[in-house]
């Protein structure tokens, strides 16, 4: 008879998250690979690289999908269906690449393991996919033994006033959807300000090396170039991915007689959230992880609760 543990993995389901490919995209947009392949070749692109990528990705998805079902029941699941998917309590998420498809499904999870595999690493860098496909035979037992360790990842929660919420695992964008500017009540504990800017990005530790890394760039570049000391490390912003507090930045506030500069950067503490009141009569939007289209609208008297999500993404190591 198997181990009270043994018996507990076999009874748990894998869910197997998988994306399309750029041809994939392509073929639905100009409905066969041949016409693809004249679009693409038109504008003086390599087809043939499109085409690679399909077949490697095809063949690491069915090498994953082998492998896990030789351990557990498996469900594959494409990308575009996470926000309308139940996961189980007990799940264990497998997710094939890139690190931008293991984001998008840490805010749809509470609590379940995640697994992230590179499909090509000669394509893609994977900081969120330490395994590779020959990996995947060999890990995943373990990972449903729970006998591998796990890095916890901090989130993000915009909470509004209509009872709607967003999570996010990297940033959350708050303001307006075009080139217009946006325009709003800020508020950090005691204190509040009305500004006008191109928008507020708020940052976890995991997304502290990207969109909130490069502002920051931006920043000391431009003080840098007018003879300003910057201080040693300023430039530097991330911080822990599971760091109890994230990071606001306000991208080119302007101040005027009624709007003001002086809350621009900072931390947004777990006691202490962000208020953002919006005073956009359109097109004010709050979105995640660089996923414009899956938005809240933002639009006036709507107030957003910014901090800390209530639960962690968990990362198999």
């Amino acid at each position: 008879m198997p181990a009270a543990e043994d018996r507990r993995a076999d009874d748990r389901k894998i869910v197997l998250i998988v994306r399309d490919t750029r041809l994939d995209e392509l073929i639905v947009r100009f409905n066969t690979v041949q016409q693809a392949q004249f679009y693409v070749e038109h504008l003086g692109a390599d087809f043939g690289d499109y085409l690679a990528e399909q077949q490697h990705y095809r063949a690491a998805v069915q090498e994953v999908e082998a492998s896990l079902r030789a351990v557990a029941r498996v469900q594959t699941l494409n990308r575009r269906y996470l926000g309308n998917f139940i996961f189980g309590v007990d799940d264990i998420v497998v997710v094939l690449g890139q690190d931008g498809l293991v984001a998008n499904t840490l805010k749809y999870l509470d609590g379940q393991h995640v697994l992230g595999v590179n499909p090509d690493p000669k394509r893609w860098d994977g900081v969120l996919l330490p395994f590779r496909v020959g990996d995947v035979r060999k890990v995943m037992p373990e990972a449903l033994a729970q006998r591998r360790t796990l890095k916890r990842v901090s989130m993000a929660k915009a909470s509004l006033n209509t009872g709607e919420v967003l999570y996010a695992v990297n940033d959350l964008f708050i303001g307006p959807r075009s080139h217009v500017s946006a325009r709003y009540d800020l508020r950090i504990g005691e204190v509040h300000e009305k500004q006008s800017s191109s928008g507020i990005i708020v940052s976890t530790g995991m997304g502290s090396t990207g969109w909130l890394k490069s502002l920051y760039a931006g920043w000391t570049g431009a003080a840098a170039s007018f003879g300003m000391e910057v201080p040693a490390g300023l430039a530097d912003a991330t911080f822990p991915w599971d760091a109890e507090f994230l990071h606001y930045f306000v991208r080119e506030p302007f101040p005027s007689r009624t709007t003001g500069v002086s809350l621009v950067s900072g931390q947004i503490a777990a006691e202490t959230p962000m208020a953002v009141v919006s005073e956009m009569a359109e097109h004010g939007v709050i979105f995640s992880d660089g996923i414009e289209a899956d938005f809240l609208p933002f639009n006036a008297g709507t107030l957003a609760t910014i901090g800390l999500a209530e639960r962690q993404g968990l990362l198999v190591t």
